[in-house]
């Protein structure tokens, strides 16, 4: 007698994942944390962002979630109100939550500030490179930046601010997964303020990044 072993179909891998780290907290965590694994340079482990950042970041976060989640991506938030509570609370654990779900990619959300009132625009951070650090998730991270401050700028208007190279993060350099950091416009300037306080803007800065994180996820 001939019998047949039926086996189950293969599954398809779910789909990829973007970590959205909305930044800063209400309640600063204190004390320091290292730069980067085994360093002996410590920064703090969150300087409290600019005035009016927190909320305006979680905001433009969850719309770019509710984004996301319509295009079949999955999403992991770093917080979903005013604190981040994972770990020490600092930019490490940050990078850390996102590593533990193996992220596509680390979307780190921010808006600047500057002692210069005129100031304004929008950049896109990324990892500098360094070896045992950032050598695995380099060339991808500059790759997202590239793609996430292109859509973001035809997104919004805003003037381009380009990318910036950086070593001195520890949410970079903790970071297993590609990395950037998108500076969404200037809290300090009055005419972008009022545009990242408006819902309307926000929707457009989140499909701004949304286009970024889908192009280099090739979807």
């Amino acid at each position: 007698m001939l019998f047949v072993v039926e086996t189950p179909a293969e599954l398809p891998p779910p789909p990829p994942l973007v970590c959205l780290d909305p930044g800063h907290s209400v309640h600063v965590p204190r004390g320091t944390e290292p730069i980067g694994p085994g360093s002996s340079i410590r920064k703090a482990k969150d300087t409290g962002g600019t005035a009016g950042e927190v909320v305006v970041v979680l905001q433009i976060a969850s719309k770019a979630r509710r984004i996301m989640l319509a295009r079949g991506v999955r999403v992991a938030m770093t917080r979903t109100g005013p604190d981040f509570t994972y770990g020490e609370r600092g930019n490490a654990d940050r990078a850390k939550f996102c590593n533990r779900r193996e992220a596509a990619l680390m979307l780190r959300i921010h808006a600047d500030g500057s002692t210069d009132p005129g100031r304004h625009g929008v950049s896109t951070l990324y990892p500098a490179w360094h070896r045992g650090w950032t050598d695995d998730v380099y060339g991808a991270s500059l790759r997202a930046a590239r793609l996430v401050q292109r859509a973001l700028v035809f997104a919004t208007g805003a003037a381009d601010r380009g990318l910036s190279r950086r070593g001195d993060l520890t949410g970079f350099n903790w970071a297993n997964v590609p990395v950037v950091l998108a500076e969404t416009g200037f809290m300090t300037n009055a005419v972008e303020r009022r545009r990242l306080t408006s819902s309307a803007y926000q929707w457009r800065v989140a499909r701004g990044l949304t286009r970024g994180a889908m192009r280099f996820l090739g979807r």
